[in-house]
């Protein structure tokens, strides 16, 4: 029994939009907030370090060599995170020291890519503080096109803590229906579906997933709202004179395995929210209905998956 009930908290905040070194700062303080209430797994919403690209549908992102463009994609990858560099040092530190595990939204600019092209990657820390996985979103949505890279399989993995598998994947990625059974065929149970911001994403596809999967399904979303943007951000002006009120309202909400809610979407402030999950209510659920399982014919349709980080260049010695 002592391994089969987790307390989650999803942290519904908004960024120091742009600024790694102040997100971090208000990531540290609120996944402290979280440990004090006895959280076990803290989950972030995504790009939440430094932030989500506004700017490319408030400024004409798609305008070919457009100045203002440039300078705020410039100003992006100079407060994007460094895994290698040691940027989330400080978070595996605390999640080791406080025996807690962490999914967390990043702007990743990785090295093994030539340092230069940012990714939305989601990142899974254990509770030693170890940096399990970097997912790296398979496919940017739309204008995230324009700044963001397209990842790779290396990500598509779970993890256990205590009796459940966790997984996670990035905003739309949780409507890819091949994705998803490779996330099922490792047989996750907490899914961790984090976003931007906004309960128009949260409001369907949580309890979907969470009734196909029979998982338990924590949608986490950042906020963003117009007087978010610091000063000092490039183009501040322009930014502001087109942007509305709030950019990004929340929607965080938790479902469980029959697809029912147990907590809905959250709107309009910024919160942690609490639950405590029973893994008994997956293997209830799981009776008449199992994706990868009693209810798969393998013998009929397989998913093949990559997992291979991939690299444009090999070299041999």
């Amino acid at each position: 029994m002592k391994n089969s009930k987790i307390k989650v908290a999803l942290a519904q905040i908004s960024p120091v939009w742009l600024d790694k070194k102040a997100t971090l700062e208000k990531i540290m303080s609120t996944l402290q907030e979280a440990v004090n209430e006895k959280a076990e797994l803290v989950v972030f919403g995504e790009g939440l370090l430094p932030g989500y690209p506004f700017w490319l549908a408030l400024m004409d992102g798609a305008a070919w060599n457009k100045d203002a463009v440039k300078e705020l994609h410039r100003h992006y990858a100079l407060n994007a995170v460094s895994i290698e560099n040691g940027d989330l040092d400080d978070i595996c530190a605390f999640a080791k020291a406080e025996h807690i595990s962490i999914y967390i939204g990043i702007i990743e600019r990785p090295e093994d890519r030539g340092g230069h092209s940012l990714y939305a990657s989601m990142v899974y820390i254990d509770q030693n503080g170890i940096i399990q996985s970097v997912h790296r979103k398979l496919q940017p949505t739309y204008d995230e096109r324009l700044t963001w890279s397209p990842g790779d399989g290396n990500g598509l993995v779970t993890h256990k803590l205590k009796d459940f598998t966790v997984s996670g994947l990035n905003c739309w990625e949780n409507w890819m229906p091949l994705p998803r059974a490779a996330m099922y065929a490792q047989g996750t149970n907490l899914h961790v579906a984090c976003w931007p911001g906004s309960d128009h994403n949260t409001k369907d596809i949580t309890r979907f997933i969470a009734r196909e999967g029979r998982c338990y399904v924590l949608s986490v979303s950042s906020m963003m709202f117009k007087e978010d943007f610091p000063e000092g951000t490039p183009h501040l002006e322009e930014l502001l004179n087109n942007a509305p009120a709030v950019l990004a309202n929340g929607g965080s909400a938790i479902a469980g395995p029959d697809g029912e809610w147990i907590i809905e979407p959250q709107i309009g402030k910024e919160e942690i929210i609490y639950a405590t999950l029973d893994y008994n209510r997956v293997l209830e659920e799981r009776q008449n209905f199992d994706a990868v399982g009693h209810y798969s014919r393998p013998d009929v349709t397989q998913l093949h998956v990559n997992r291979e980080r991939q690299s444009t260049v090999k070299f041999t010695n």
